[in-house]
């Protein structure tokens, strides 16, 4: 497993995340999850709220990228991970509490990303290799 650092964390914690998955067709699907937060050193977790085609997605078993830019410091990280989705249960509950907070529904799942290699998106030589 890969370890995210703390500048990583407070990237995710400050910027707008999306999460990639991909379809049955192997179409690829990316999504805006505001939800996404840092769960430990080493997962991620978001709501997923619609049980849309990133639910669909991770039910059947498809990787998961989560992606993070700060375009102000042209900086960037992709992660890349398998994902569980939590449909009841301590996680799920906290979950459902963030969403009453900000006036969302109730989440179908909260989807926890277990990273497994980390790669930069920072513009130059370095642009999408893998750092971790």
């Amino acid at each position: 497993m890969a370890t995210l650092t703390q500048e990583m964390k407070d990237m995710v914690a400050t910027q707008q995340c999306f999460v990639g998955t991909v379809n049955e067709d192997g179409t690829p699907n990316v999504a805006p999850k505001r939800s996404t937060r840092v769960l430990s050193d080493d997962s991620l977790i978001f709501t997923e709220g619609t049980g849309g085609a990133t639910y669909a997605n991770i039910k059947r078993g498809s990787k998961v990228a989560v992606s993070v830019v700060n375009r102000e410091i042209i900086d960037g990280y992709r992660f890349l991970g398998t994902a569980t989705l939590q449909e009841s249960g301590p996680l799920y509950e906290q979950g459902a509490a963030m969403a009453a907070r900000i006036g969302m529904p109730k989440p179908r799942a909260i989807a926890v990303v277990k990273v497994e290699e980390i790669h930069s998106l920072k513009p130059g030589p370095g642009a999408g290799k893998k750092i971790a």
